[in-house]
């Protein structure tokens, strides 16, 4: 048995994004992910071999889908982003730590 608390161990400082695998499983990642003003470089699209979905469990962020919306997250949203549906974090709160669960499955 292993437990976690997504809520510990967060560092003061997070000059980079925080990727954190929870467990990984043939076709499964789980990530943790720890954002503070961190957004994707200009231009910069995800195009991702897997499914995702993630939910937002503290802070605020914006992902915005090429050609498409830009979807605003408060704690509790979710969304889950098809395999090749390309994105790009456009913001996460600069003055609050802002934690994702990331789940990737293939179809």
């Amino acid at each position: 048995m292993t437990q976690k608390n997504l809520f510990k161990n967060i560092p003061q400082e997070i000059p980079e994004e925080i990727f954190e695998t929870i467990l990984s499983a043939p076709g499964v990642i789980i990530e943790r992910i720890l954002s503070k003003g961190h957004a994707s470089p200009d231009n910069f699209w995800y195009d991702q071999e897997r499914n995702e979905w993630a939910l937002l469990l503290q802070g605020q962020a914006r992902v915005q889908f090429f050609e498409e919306a830009t979807v605003e997250l408060q704690p509790g949203d979710c969304i889950t982003i098809p395999a090749h549906c390309k994105h790009r974090v456009e913001w996460t709160d600069p003055d609050a730590v802002t934690i994702w669960l990331a789940v990737f499955y293939p179809d």
